[in-house]
């Protein structure tokens, strides 16, 4: 009963197997997304100031740190929960890949959370004006927030790791 009870809980693993196909969806969705943006921006690049233009390009390099992220979660989720790739010597790989254990992934994730912040509160501080100063306040707290919470994991792990 129990070797059965085992098997049947190593073997449901296989369930987020669909789950990281649904992230391959939702970085074409965000693919989609940036080009979307892309697309409309280039009309008025020659009309638009440069503030606009850097929030633009801000929002385009939130979209493709989000993306990133997305690869790597789903590919070192997948390696580390699910299965490894068997991926032919032919075909091009990452050289990341099947080095991120569920801790360095977790890093990974908190260190891009942090980065995909920094874009938002920038871009924040870009078009302040159109801002109210309590959101302001929020932002920066969140963003404060996020950062401690990446060094505290940055300084378990390293306290774990000796």
């Amino acid at each position: 009963m129990e070797r059965s009870l085992e098997r049947l809980m190593y073997a449901s693993r296989w369930i987020l197997a669909p789950i990281y196909v649904g992230m391959s969806l939702a970085l074409l969705a965000l693919s989609i997304k940036f080009f979307q943006e892309f697309y409309h921006f280039i009309p008025y690049i020659l009309e638009v100031d440069e503030s606009d233009l850097i929030l633009k390009l801000l929002t385009l390099i939130d979209l493709t740190l989000v993306a990133s992220l997305i690869v790597i979660v789903m590919f070192s989720g997948y390696e580390n929960f699910v299965s490894r790739m068997d991926l032919s010597e032919e075909t091009e790989k990452l050289d990341w890949l099947g080095t991120h254990d569920y801790n360095s992934l977790k890093m990974k994730v908190a260190s891009s959370i942090v980065a995909i912040s920094s874009i938002h509160l920038l871009k924040v501080f870009m078009n302040i004006q159109a801002t109210d100063n309590s959101k302001i306040m929020w932002y920066a707290l969140v963003h404060i927030t996020f950062v401690v919470s990446a060094l505290l994991m940055g300084y378990l792990d390293k306290l774990t790791k000796h």
